[in-house]
């Protein structure tokens, strides 16, 4: 057995910066959404984009319609963690949850909704200019067998 008492530093590092005021100092429908437009538009994509909105705390949500098989839970991580992956700067933090939740979160339910909670950013190691970064929520429909 181990522990990941190596990732903290990282982890702290990230965590200190969201507590910034003005962080998310960039619009994110200019800097975010053309990326995943972009991602979202491809022939081979399994996530189509229904709604995007700025929320009141700067966070951009993406209200999402999965389009792979009905309940393949981890195919929708794979896809969300993807289309994360169009905009993520050096540091990340992604976490998933379940509406309604769910013992298991990779066990098909009918009618759940999945969740994404993601910020990403450059911290002071990483760039030269000065630390910012995005937070976003992932809402993927359809999910459930």
């Amino acid at each position: 057995m181990a522990d990941g008492r190596k990732l903290v530093p990282g982890l702290r590092e990230l965590l200190e910066v969201l507590e910034l005021p003005d962080w998310v100092a960039e619009h994110p429908k200019v800097h975010l959404l053309p990326h995943v437009r972009r991602a979202c538009a491809r022939a081979d994509a399994l996530l189509g984009l229904e709604v995007a909105r700025v929320d009141a705390d700067g966070a951009l949500e993406l209200v999402l319609r999965w389009r792979g098989r009905a309940g393949d839970v981890r195919a929708v991580r794979a896809a969300a963690f993807a289309l994360v992956g169009e905009i993520a700067e050096s540091a990340s933090y992604v976490r998933q949850r379940r509406e309604p939740p769910a013992a298991d979160l990779d066990e098909p339910a009918s009618g759940a909704l999945l969740t994404f909670e993601v910020a990403t950013g450059m911290l002071a190691p990483d760039t030269s200019f000065a630390t910012h970064g995005h937070t976003l929520v992932l809402r993927v429909l359809d999910t459930g067998g």
